[in-house]
């Protein structure tokens, strides 16, 4: 079920710090952050320190830990805190008043850290024990079936919430940007969702002259085209959409330590959490499960990473068996308290949907799977245009316009090949056009993407 924004609302009691961080004098602009929550770690036995914890492509990311003497390193990370200062320009790109109630949201149901306080630009919220995943340990069976039932619990958990009417930080940002002109994209549905967001960036993009023109021209068509062909997939959820996490890189999953009493891993023992929730907005189960499997491949983008067609089953069982435990797990009391207070949770699926899900029954699975391959190519068109938009404001050291095609370049492969299994056209009568544009390597074959994808 959907909810609004207005009838979510954020703690009534988070604090606003009216300061800033400033990546120009780190460690100062940080302190005072972080006295100014804490103003009696100022004067406390303990020097405090800064870790770098991840400097991401799109904020900067800091662990403060106070080292009381005396403490151990787990009793120092249970008062540590984690300050998040976002990217320059990013409100283009992210509502930020949507990021701070997503937090809220997830920590109310424990599958995020306490929010703390917003400042100027960032917020403050507590640390999570363990270790951040690397693209190698994506590939990890243990750690990629402890993700699995991780996103199956948020998507059955979540609620999803649209607007309430109030206006969203593009419209801010540039005024002749209506609404109407981002949700028209998806006329009579709650927004934002997925086809929003993306309207809203493609509006975003720079259009000075003929050729960026051109482009954004022909992105605004690409996207037209995806939402009339997967805007209706039935998906899991109400109306197909779930409350997705949206970027769930490896940099943003947290691999937890083992417990002491398991001292050997299985396949089943991992647990997880995921960070930074930015991006999450209700979307295809599809699209977010489609984008975690292109993160395999890192930044590098290194397609020999990405799970065959044997690993996304298996995958997919995990997270549907997650997901059905979650979705039955309430029991009529909590139900009646939640529909009470106003707040519903995320759309249990029908008595069917429900049993398709069972083990055993994979119906439901072969329909998911299907339906993430169809999106595979989505994520190369999302952060295509994000990078694009991103290489225009940001002040990180990032190649974001060689980003940009890379991704874009596994959207124009994966519609070719859409293109190519619904006709039986052989590409290599376009060899040298599709060549040129990257989509096929000098011998016409598939690109090495798609060439992975296909692996069983």
């Amino acid at each position: 079920m959907a909810i609004s924004k207005a009838d979510v609302g954020c703690s009534p009691n988070l604090r606003h710090v009216p300061l800033s961080y400033n990546s120009a004098e780190s460690d100062r602009s940080a302190s005072r952050l972080i006295f100014a929550l804490f103003p009696e770690w100022e004067h406390a036995e303990g020097k405090l320190e800064f870790v770098r914890f991840k400097d991401g492509i799109t904020n900067t990311l800091l662990k403060a830990v106070k080292r009381r003497p005396g403490y151990s390193e787990e009793q120092i990370d249970e008062e540590a805190v984690l300050l998040r200062a976002y990217g320059n320009g990013t409100e283009v790109l992210i509502d930020r008043d949507r990021e701070t109630i997503s937090h809220s949201l997830l920590s109310q149901r424990n599958l995020a850290p306490p929010l703390l306080a917003r400042f100027q630009n960032g917020l403050l919220y507590r640390f999570i024990r363990g270790r951040v995943c690397t693209p190698e340990d994506l590939t990890r069976e243990d750690v990629w079936r402890g993700i699995a039932r991780r996103l199956g619990q948020w998507h059955a958990r979540l609620p999803i919430v649209f607007e309430s009417g109030e206006p969203n930080s593009l419209s801010a940002c540039k005024p002749t940007l209506s609404k109407a002109a981002i949700n028209g994209i998806t006329p009579g549905r709650g927004t934002p969702n997925l086809w929003t967001v993306m309207q809203k960036w493609i509006l975003a993009l720079p259009a000075t002259t003929d050729a960026e023109m051109t482009r954004r021209n022909v992105l605004q068509k690409e996207l037209q085209r995806t939402v009339a062909e997967l805007g209706n997939t039935p998906g899991l959820g109400k109306d197909g959409l779930v409350y997705g996490h949206c970027d769930l890189l490896s940099g943003n999953v947290i691999i937890h330590p083992q417990p002491s009493t398991s001292p050997r891993t299985t396949p089943q023992s991992t647990t997880v959490s995921f960070i930074d929730y930015e991006y999450a907005t209700p979307c295809p189960a599809a699209f977010d499960l489609a984008n975690h499997f292109a993160e395999w491949g890192g930044l590098e983008c290194d397609y020999s990473m990405l799970p065959t067609r044997s690993v996304r089953r298996a995958f997919l069982h995990e997270y549907l068996e997650s997901y059905k435990l979650h979705t039955t797990k309430a029991s009529p009391p909590h139900a009646a308290a939640r529909l009470e207070s106003g707040e519903k949770e995320a759309a249990i699926p029908t008595g069917e949907e429900q049993e398709q899900a069972g083990t055993g029954n994979k119906a439901l699975e072969q329909r998911l799977f299907d339906e993430v391959d169809r999106f595979r190519g989505i994520p190369g068109l999302y952060w295509g245009v994000w990078a694009l938009i991103q290489k225009t404001i940001s002040q990180i050291d990032f190649d974001y316009g060689s980003y940009a095609e890379v991704r874009l370049g596994e959207y124009w492969a994966w519609k070719e090949r859409e293109r190519e299994e619904a006709d039986e056209r052989n590409r290599r009568d376009k060899g040298q056009i599709l060549k040129e544009a990257g989509v096929i390597n000098g011998d016409g074959d598939v690109s090495e993407r798609e060439r992975r994808w296909a692996t069983e």
